[in-house]
């Protein structure tokens, strides 16, 4: 399957690549003013941010969507799916588009990597924020205490039936997610998100995504890492490091029936932020809000953006 046509969709933005942290990325831009840079997550691409793009344009900010290492039109290597990699990605990337800092947005493991670079990079970070994402303490933490369990976001099937251990296992995970011209990926949009999304079109866009030689491996190294790095030096190097406060301004966005990552599970977050903290949740929304309610999520976050003093 050749990459460009995927992922080179048409619309008002404009496609190009960016090299950052000794790798080519695929990002998608719209507009001038103050940057935004929008990370996806799981099984999605830059196109997930595609309502964004273009609200953003239109209140004049500068709003960039990358595909992240080894997803979409991005680079592949054999490496560097931990979230500091994916951070510095992040970081390098913020650079590369001639900015000092910036206000970063990312959901489901784009989340995560928000929050990655935050702590790891705080000069970076003018904002953050988080869609539909636990701090990655809290996930840790709800590994530890139940690693049998298969808790959010390690699901392969959706509604409870994945399990974090599964990823562990060479071949078999990559096969189940493109098997049957990826229709697990279809399924699982589908049962982590409300009823009435998403349509078949946009099931047809992520399934022919995820069958890009190679992203259906790296998207799953992502969530080996997390697992395996749980119980390892590394693992407890990024914990340690984590516990330190986020001093950007935060908004968490949560959808309110939410079943992949329940927003009871992600409440509290707030305490590992030091600066303004919103939580905010989007009621009739799943774990998709900005693309299951596009017009009220920028809404929110638009609104936000414009807040010069934020309230905790």
């Amino acid at each position: 399957m050749t990459t460009e046509p995927v992922v080179q969709i048409r619309g008002p933005w404009a496609h190009r690549s960016v090299t950052a942290n000794g790798t080519r990325f695929h990002v998608a831009s719209s507009g001038d003013g103050p940057l935004v840079l929008l990370l996806h997550g799981f099984p999605e691409f830059w196109w997930t941010w595609r309502h964004q793009l273009t609200a953003l344009a239109e209140a004049g900010y500068r709003a960039v969507a990358p595909d992240l290492r080894g997803y979409g039109g991005s680079d592949k290597p054999p490496r560097g799916y931990d979230l500091i990699t994916a951070a510095a990605d992040a970081a390098g990337l913020i650079r590369a588009l001639g900015e000092a800092n910036a206000i970063v947005i990312g959901h489901d493991w784009g989340g995560l990597v928000a929050w990655t670079l935050a702590s790891y990079f705080p000069k970076s970070v003018r904002r953050l924020g988080v869609v539909s994402s636990a701090h990655p303490l809290q996930m840790r933490g709800g590994l530890l205490s139940s690693p049998l369990g298969g808790g959010p976001p390690f699901r392969l099937r959706g509604r409870g039936n994945g399990h974090p251990l599964v990823f562990q296992l060479p071949l078999f995970p990559e096969r189940q997610l493109v098997r049957d011209s990826a229709s697990l990926v279809g399924s699982l949009l589908s049962s982590w998100s409300a009823p009435g999304w998403p349509d078949e079109d946009v099931v047809r866009v992520y399934r022919r995504a995820i069958r890009i030689p190679s992203v259906a491996h790296c998207s799953l190294e992502y969530q080996r890492w997390f697992v395996r790095s749980t119980f390892r030096p590394d693992g407890f190097r990024y914990a340690r490091h984590m516990r330190s406060p986020v001093a950007a301004p935060t908004l968490q966005l949560h959808g309110s029936v939410d079943p992949c990552v329940p927003a009871s599970s992600v409440r509290g977050a707030g305490r590992y932020v030091e600066a303004p903290y919103r939580w905010k949740v989007l009621e009739g929304t799943g774990h998709f809000p900005h693309e299951e309610r596009p017009e009220a999520f920028s809404k929110e976050v638009l609104g936000w953006l414009a807040d010069t003093e934020p309230d905790r």
